[in-house]
């Protein structure tokens, strides 16, 4: 409806026109309820107060698009180390899970390595892959000893996981601290340890011709690699480490014996060729990334045409002999020995220049005897290597002075000091000696003594360079010590049967720890030849040599 604005105008007027006011005697006030003048009550302003505005709702997170179920049998190491991305979220079983990282080989994205290991002092050296796995299944008893395979938990998991469970009584479960010294205990113990975990007083037993201590190692075709794969799709991976062996932090060294170019052996080499002497053996040394050689004798401009039944016992080798040394692949010179200053000081300097010209580095004997001490370092794929040696015997075969070449007669107190000093700067030192030679497996007191000081300085291998007959081993401080390796190059052959046998020590290394040594036996079919052994004359060194250790 609408409202006439005029006439509601007029109504309002009306209205007031015909109001009466009260009856009163008192006079007329304009407001009735006061008789004083008005006051004004002023106006209190209230505050304002911004409306707050009203929250903004959180999201709820958003899925991660994928996930992964973790084997919680893989190695620890692995287990431990996958790091996931914020795409990738953790699922509580396979089945949920988009991706999987398990033991297996459906999508290989690593390998686990263990090894057969037993005691040092074990004659044996290989086995086949299927008499491991019978033995495993409980269908081969007697392989070990009729012991039951030694392990730590972890490993007895991985392995079950990827060969099924053990047959009653295969295996026994050592804590890992306690495996070393469990099976050295029983001698004829049998275990299995991750690669990372090997030590010098662990033998590694060869599978089916294949060793992870091997530089053509394959791990595809070796009995204890474990598969890792990675199975499902994603565009995003998680990190994780997929191997314990690393063939970049792998090195090899070959440590030998006497060499001397003279006399028969020297003779033989104008016959049938300069390389003769390493015609069977060549390839062990070449194959090592480090070669070491311990020459005794000088080369010399002057030195006459070898004679095989020389009387006397004052040597040299011509200059054209160092092609053997060329040949087996050389990588350092060991100059402790007796013989070094036989022809004089200018075919001691002549030597050193040859050695110079190809980048073979010396030790243990030099220009004088400031830099005949000096050890000499390297490094290979992280490995920090440092040789260092000298002669025991004394003055009168180590003829390097502050003024002359020659060898290095030891001094304990100075080389002890040197060692403890390499070994903080991160080398692992390698000691030699040329020591009193003993027709003998046995080590002899003095040498046992000499050998055990560098161990307590901290070298971690001791060899005895000097024996033309090979001797015993001995653990001591971490140090494996080797007294004697017997020849490499020279012409004992009719001394006896101990003088034509001998070793080359294969040492590994890897990263940054000495873990093995592999025992390369060898025979000498001549005057200058060697060939590896028979099993048969094998068997027979390594029984005398660990008898004569006290093993």
């Amino acid at each position: 409806m609408r409202v006439n604005r005029a006439l509601f105008i007029a109504g309002i007027v009306f209205l007031a026109a015909c109001t009466t006011r009260p009856f009163s005697s008192a006079p007329f006030s304009p407001n009735p309820f006061t008789s004083s003048d008005p006051t004004l009550t002023p106006f209190q302003p209230i505050p304002w107060t911004p409306t707050p505005e009203p929250p903004t709702p959180t999201p709820s997170p958003t899925p991660a698009p994928y996930s992964i179920w973790v084997d919680p049998h893989l190695p620890p190491a692995v287990f431990e180390s996958v790091i996931l991305p914020a795409e990738i979220a953790t699922a509580p079983n396979p089945d949920a899970a988009t991706l999987r990282l398990e033991i297996g080989s459906e999508n290989l994205v690593g390998t686990w390595t263990y090894a057969l290991v037993v005691p040092f002092p074990t004659v044996q050296d290989e086995v086949t892959a299927p008499r491991l796995r019978q033995f495993w299944r409980g269908e081969a008893r007697g392989i070990f000893g009729d012991e039951p395979l030694l392990l730590a938990e972890t490993t007895l998991n991985v392995l079950q996981a990827w060969w099924g469970a053990p047959a009653e009584g295969s295996v026994k479960v050592v804590a890992p601290d306690d495996l070393l010294a469990t099976a050295w205990k029983k001698k004829s113990a049998w275990a299995i340890i991750p690669f990372e975990e090997l030590k010098p007083r662990w033998k590694v037993l060869v599978i089916a011709g294949n060793s992870p201590l091997h530089q053509d190692f394959e791990p595809h075709n070796y009995a204890l690699s474990v598969p890792i794969s990675l199975v499902g799709e994603s565009p995003i991976i998680p990190t994780f480490t997929a191997t314990n062996r690393d063939p970049t932090k792998l090195t090899t060294l070959a440590m030998t014996g006497v060499t001397a170019l003279v006399r028969a052996t020297a003779y033989t080499m104008e016959r049938y060729g300069i390389n003769y002497p390493a015609q069977d053996i060549g390839d062990w040394l070449r194959e090592a990334d480090v070669t070491h050689i311990s020459n005794e004798v000088p080369f010399a401009e002057n030195c006459p045409y070898p004679n095989p039944v020389q009387q006397g016992m004052k040597f040299c080798s011509d200059p054209r002999y160092i092609k053997l040394l060329e040949h087996v692949g050389t990588d350092v010179v060991e100059l402790t020995g007796d013989h070094f200053a036989d022809w004089g000081a200018q075919a001691m300097l002549f030597t050193l220049k040859k050695y110079d010209e190809r980048g073979w580095p010396y030790y243990g004997g030099g220009k004088n005897l400031e830099a005949g001490r000096q050890a000499v370092t390297l490094t290979h794929n992280g490995n920090q290597l440092a040789f260092i040696g000298c002669n025991a015997k004394g003055s009168g075969y180590a003829q390097a002075s502050a003024n002359n070449p020659g060898a290095v007669a030891c001094n304990f107190n100075w080389m002890q000091k040197e060692i403890e000093r390499l070994r903080t700067e991160g080398y692992l030192p390698i000691a030699t000696f040329q020591h009193v030679e003993y027709y003998t497996y046995a080590a002899q007191p003095n040498q046992i003594r000499d050998a055990r000081k560098l161990a307590e300085a901290g070298a971690v291998i001791i060899s005895g360079s000097q024996a033309h007959h090979p001797q015993g081993f001995d653990f001591d401080e971490g140090a494996f010590i080797h007294h004697g390796l017997g020849n490499l190059f020279f012409d004992q052959l009719d001394v006896s049967t101990g003088a034509r046998q001998g070793f080359i020590d294969r040492h590994i290394f890897y990263d940054g720890h000495h873990i093995s040594t592999e025992l390369l036996t060898i025979w000498f079919v001549d005057y200058a030849r060697a060939r590896p052994m028979t099993a048969g004359e094998r068997e027979q060194l390594l029984k005398a040599v660990f008898r004569a250790s006290g093993w």
